[in-house]
């Protein structure tokens, strides 16, 4: 069966043949010469689900195999893609596990691990994040590159970045799972951390769900109009313009509609989504 391709994934980094091939091609390795991957984009993870992956491997065994890669010159391996597997394996208490062994530098170990996760949707929004980020920290990868690897918009991976912008508090509510990723990006749009907290302390009080939040955020002043004189409300075919240029440019757009003319205000969170907005432009 055909898997769900995600940019260019594990299908293409990982051949389909070889991942699938569990009794072909694959070794047995020691658990204990095995080194976790330090580019590992997931941090915690869920201890019943694991042990329940722990019981169906003492049961049937580690049906995939792991991918790793070898250090030269050394007598231990590197983890690629595979950590919940390893994890319950250990739980399991198996010695040794299935493995293919390809090589890979670094950024094709964080690059792996991070499609793996996102294919099996086992990261949460601010691991995604953080992952994304390093992907373009530290190895220059443009938010299309990096879109193009996890077969997301470019949008989805700059609004997931722009989650690390939240203050702790909110991150912390997010990461426990009492907000969702809907709620933070809603924050998002508050030019304070304060009024982000404060908002965020409603949310957990009322219950509120994104839509509910998002509506909170215009009262409580989000996104505010550069000028301070009060304005109409916009009609609805203002509104509607400004929903098809918005599904046009991947982006928040405000038309400001008056008898004389107007303007069109596009935003942008970051110079990579300016640069995708300039090339659309010049196409």
């Amino acid at each position: 069966m055909a898997r769900r391709g995600l940019g260019k994934g594990l299908d293409a980094l990982i051949p389909t043949e070889i991942v699938s091939a569990a009794s072909e091609g694959a070794q047995q390795i020691p658990i204990s010469q095995i080194l976790p991957n330090p580019s590992q984009p997931r941090g915690e993870m869920d201890d019943e689900k694991l042990n329940e992956l722990a019981a169906s491997i003492r049961e049937h065994g580690v049906l995939q195999p792991l991918i790793l890669t070898k250090e030269p010159d050394q007598d231990y391996y590197v983890l690629i893609a595979g950590e919940r597997r390893l994890r319950a394996s250990k739980l399991a208490g198996l010695e040794s596990v299935p493995a293919i062994i390809r090589q890979a530098n670094d950024q094709e170990r964080l690059e792996l691990a991070l499609i793996e996760n996102i294919q099996r949707e086992n990261l949460t929004p601010l691991e995604s994040a953080e992952a994304y980020q390093l992907l373009n920290d530290q190895f220059g990868l443009s938010h299309d590159q990096i879109a193009e690897r996890v077969g997301k918009s470019r949008v989805a991976v700059t609004n997931t970045i722009r989650l690390l912008k939240l203050p702790e508090a909110v991150r912390k509510a997010l990461k426990n799972g009492e907000i969702s990723e809907g709620h933070g990006r809603a924050l998002l749009s508050l030019a304070s951390d304060k009024a982000q907290l404060a908002v965020l302390q409603t949310i957990l009080a009322q219950g509120l769900n994104v839509r509910q939040t998002e509506e909170l955020v215009r009262k409580y002043g989000g996104e505010k109009p550069a000028v301070s004189a009060p304005k109409a409300e916009k009609d609805a075919g203002v509104k509607e313009i400004e929903n098809r240029l918005r599904l046009l440019l991947g982006t928040k757009v405000t038309l400001n509609h008056g008898k004389q003319g107007g303007t069109v205000v596009i935003h942008y969170y970051s110079d990579e989504e300016l640069e995708s907005l300039l090339r659309r432009f010049n196409a």
